[in-house]
């Protein structure tokens, strides 16, 4: 994903710094953000260089893939959980399934982020409903909850994109 910034544009920009601006439980935290699957010694390395990091965010510029998390994921991920690092995954929703396997959301400091595109959200009329649903019926969850759209996009849970442009790449 290309992110433009103040110095230019950036392709393969694998880490970056800034602080969350999604309103999760580490929103205002100084974050790391990380982009695939990486080596965790150079992970820590980034840490140690901006050692006021709270927050990991993996998966940053949707690099996880549509249809499969992939191998090192879950591992490079606990390795911080265990060190008390609030980490968050970006997840497409076709992978919800895979990382509810890997154990990962046993941990309390750790932001699945279950991402669902809308396109043009603004252009569907108030009576369009949101379902959470099951892979079949009964399958696995006790039902089905329904919510209207527009109670989903409270000006309080809203980030504009011009947000993501302030954190900061790390060469």
């Amino acid at each position: 994903m290309k992110r433009n910034y103040d110095a230019g544009e950036f392709d393969n920009v694998t880490y970056f710094t800034g602080t969350e601006v999604e309103h999760t439980p580490a929103y205002g935290m100084y974050t790391l953000f990380v982009t695939g699957v990486q080596p965790v010694k150079d992970i820590e390395e980034q840490l140690l260089a901006y050692n006021q990091v709270k927050h990991i965010f993996f998966g940053a510029n949707h690099s996880v893939q549509a249809n499969k998390v992939g191998p090192g994921w879950g591992e490079m991920i606990t390795h911080f959980l265990k060190q008390d690092y609030w980490c968050s995954l970006d997840i497409p929703i076709t992978c919800a399934e895979e990382i509810l396997e890997d154990g990962l959301t046993e941990y309390d400091n750790f932001i699945p982020q279950i991402r669902v595109p809308i396109p043009y959200v603004k252009l569907w009329n108030y009576n369009t409903m949101i379902k959470i649903d099951d892979k079949g019926f009964a399958a696995t969850n006790p039902g089905v909850w329904s919510h209207r759209l527009h109670d989903l996009m409270d000006a309080n849970k809203f980030t504009n994109w011009s947000k993501y442009g302030l954190d900061k790449p790390i060469k």
